[in-house]
Formats: C-alpha cells, sequence, structure tokens
C-alpha cells in the first residue's frame, strides 16, 4: 500500500469458501466502493461461479485473467481462455467451471440508473472462512467493521447473528437478530429464521419464538 493507491495481487490474495466456488474478496480487501468487484479461482473441473441468476438487477461482466474456463450463460456453454470476456445481462442464469488448474475470473457487477451499495456478502463470506478456520477474532473484526459502516442495514446486523450463532453467543446472537428484524419492516428476515441451519443452535431457546413472531 501507498499513498493514495493500493497493488493486489489476485493470486496472493486469500480464498473463501463461498456456495462450491472459491471467492478472492476483492471487494472487501480493497475497500472498493463505487461498483462490486470480486474474483474467483480453481482448478480443472472445479466451479468458478456459482450457478445463479442475478435478480437483484446486477448486470456483470467477468474477465477471463488467467487460466481457462467454460461458462454456461442461459443453455449455451462457451469456452472462455484467458483474455475472454464474458457480459451476463440481469436475470440470465449463469456459471463457470475452471478448464485449467488456478484459473482466475474477475467480475465486475452493478445496475443501470443505480449507486452501488453493498450489502457486504463478501465480506461476510471471509469472516464464516476465519471463523471455520477458528480464528474467531479475525472474524469478527470484519463483522464488526460491517456493521460500523452500516448499523442500520438489517442484512448485516442477521448475518452477524448467524456468525454468533454458530460461533456459540447465543447472547449476541440473538442481540443481532432483534435488531435486523427490527430493521426490516417489510419481513424480508422472516423466511431465514425460519429456514436458516445457521440458527438452528438458537431453536430451542425460548428467545427464538421472538423471532419468528
Amino acid at each position: 500500500m501507498s499513498e493514495g493507491y493500493t497493488i493486489l495481487s489476485l493470486g496472493e490474495v486469500e480464498a473463501a469458501p463461498h456456495r462450491g466456488s472459491n471467492l478472492i474478496p476483492v471487494r472487501h480487501h480493497l475497500g472498493y466502493r463505487p461498483a462490486g468487484v470480486n474474483a474467483w479461482t480453481g482448478d480443472t473441473g472445479g466451479q468458478l461461479i456459482p450457478p445463479h441468476s442475478e435478480d437483484s438487477g446486477n448486470e456483470e461482466l467477468y474477465v477471463v485473467v488467467s487460466g481457462r474456463a467454460t461458462f454456461t450463460v442461459g443453455e449455451e456453454e462457451a469456452d472462455a481462455p484467458s483474455g475472454t470476456l464474458v457480459f451476463v445481462p440481469p436475470e440470465a442464469f449463469r456459471t463457470a467451471v475452471a478448464a485449467e488448474d488456478r484459473t482466475i475470473v474477475f467480475v465486475v457487477g452493478g445496475t443501470v440508473g443505480r449507486a452501488f451499495d453493498s450489502d457486504g456478502w463478501d465480506s461476510f463470506t471471509l469472516a464464516e472462512a476465519y471463523r471455520e478456520a477458528g480464528r474467531l477474532d479475525e472474524g469478527r473484526a470484519i463483522m464488526e467493521q460491517l456493521l460500523a459502516e452500516k448499523p442500520d442495514h438489517w442484512a448485516i446486523h442477521y448475518n452477524a447473528g448467524c456468525f454468533e450463532a454458530v460461533a456459540g453467543d447465543a447472547d449476541a446472537a440473538f442481540e443481532h437478530l432483534l435488531r435486523a428484524k427490527k430493521l426490516d419492516p417489510e419481513g424480508r428476515s422472516a423466511g431465514y429464521f425460519r429456514e436458516d441451519g445457521d440458527l438452528d443452535p438458537l431453536r430451542d431457546d425460548p428467545r427464538f419464538q421472538e423471532l419468528l413472531a
């Protein structure tokens, strides 16, 4: 890091598992805010891009920066050697697998006409990886940073509750989860409370009924 800029080598950033893929949390490490930017890495036959459709309205541009990938967009499959750009509009299904070892795909996403506003899912992915590795203090530090940046974002409080539930701190988990419910008047969290396996350690606690009410 030098004054005013950062140089980051994608191959040197610690990857974190996410939905069967390996995320390189670029946005988190750079503190980049104008758009969603991340990368994915994998070896031959491994999943690079988790199968999904962007119902958020985001357009995504994938850039194969090393190795080779096989993309599936909609029902079409395409070979993508290093240097290939793959643009995918909102709603279209997309996924990719690595066709060579040490393949890296960089991705930038955003919605036309709308300022980018991250919910911190990529930072949370890294925090979860730290927790699973027994690095609780590092994981909590990431969650504390997210909460400090967006204290009124329900999804960040929800993820903090999930983190603490799995880590074994029920009191902290309920504090965050109840805050998430309060900040979510549209009730988007209700389905997660009912179905999220991360909350299983809390379900026998009488306080859990308040989340379901």
